[in-house]
């Protein structure tokens, strides 16, 4: 099973696209045993609409236009549930286990995700009720989905 993940933006040079890129490599190399081995980010661009309706609009449609077909989706929203990491490793486990070609953790811009893909998707996950930079959601987002390679194969990282 692939793993998809779209942010809305691009990220810059910096400490947390090196931190993104470290924990995408752990957990692609952790996922290669737990059948999970392929993790790759495709950024949106950010709309340029002056609406922030259209932005949204626009952002959410080139989202669904690079969904894998067959895909669970995820949405990163400060009103998801707030899961444990081992709730999400079940999760990913179960849809492993249904053959799923990929699942696909969608970060939305700074206006959020149209209602239709909000509503479309799988589950909607937080990290807390704060909210967080869109940069920092990435990180947090790469350094769970390792946590979760690491509970599914046994790897002592996840110690709770």
């Amino acid at each position: 099973m692939r793993v998809v993940i779209a942010p809305v933006g691009r990220m810059k040079q910096g400490p947390e696209r090196e931190l993104v890129e470290r924990y995408r490599k752990r957990a692609a190399d952790a996922g290669r045993s737990a059948g999970l081995p392929v993790f790759d980010i495709i950024e949106i661009r950010e709309s340029r609409a002056e609406s922030g309706d259209r932005r949204m609009i626009e952002e959410s449609i080139a989202i669904a236009n690079i969904v894998p077909d067959g895909a669970k989706t995820v949405i990163l929203d400060a009103r998801g549930e707030n899961l444990s990491s081992t709730a999400l490793a079940g999760h990913l486990q179960t849809w492993r286990a249904e053959n799923r070609p990929a699942v696909a953790f969608i970060i939305g811009g700074h206006d959020g995700l149209a209602s239709g893909l909000r509503e479309k998707a799988d589950l909607a996950l937080a990290f807390g009720a704060a909210t967080w930079p869109h940069h920092l959601v990435r990180v947090m987002l790469l350094e769970q989905l390792y946590r979760v390679m690491t509970i599914l194969t046994g790897h002592p990282y996840h110690r709770a």
